[in-house]
């Protein structure tokens, strides 16, 4: 496989396969090794991190690397009502990560907090369900092709396991 002489990324042409590295442009190489490479080894390594007691109730949801204004930052959702251990946590998830990558790679933490409970369905959106369900019911029947029509009746079931 040829490329043309005029583009800037490669000085040499490559034949047959080659890996999704050499594909993508300088610029976004450049971004990848500096942010996209730390956040992905915090996710797989979470566990190791924090340990299995806060692996349970947070979450990395973003890092922003450092620049001119501020300082590298690690966004960490918590599960709310277990703030306060991962606030007594955050200097050692802080020295534990950069123990782990070897260089300062994060100097402050932010945590936000979620809920996860389950909703809990009322009578009236149950009633509501009801009624939409006997109306769809009765245009399904109306369907003439039995495929189709046995199709929409076990998606119909599948909406009402959930």
């Amino acid at each position: 496989m040829q490329f043309k002489k005029y583009t800037k990324q490669r000085n040499r042409s490559i034949q047959g396969l080659r890996s999704f590295k050499d594909t993508l442009p300088k610029n976004i190489k450049k971004v990848i090794n500096k942010r996209g490479q730390i956040y992905s080894e915090t996710l797989n390594n979470w566990k190791y991190i924090v340990g299995d007691d806060l692996f349970k109730v947070c979450y990395p949801k973003s890092y922003k690397n450092s620049n001119k204004f501020g300082v590298s930052t690690l966004l960490i959702m918590v599960k709310r009502g277990h703030e306060v251990d991962l606030e007594y946590s955050k200097k050692e998830i802080m020295n534990r990560m950069n123990n782990f990558f070897g260089e300062t790679v994060i100097e402050r933490i932010k945590l936000t907090s979620f809920n996860d409970e389950k909703k809990i369905t009322t009578k009236k959106t149950e009633s509501n369900f009801n009624e939409t369900n006997i109306r769809y019911e009765e245009k399904i029947k109306n369907v003439k092709n039995e495929k189709i029509k046995k199709s929409l009746l076990e998606l119909t079931k599948v909406f009402k396991e959930k």
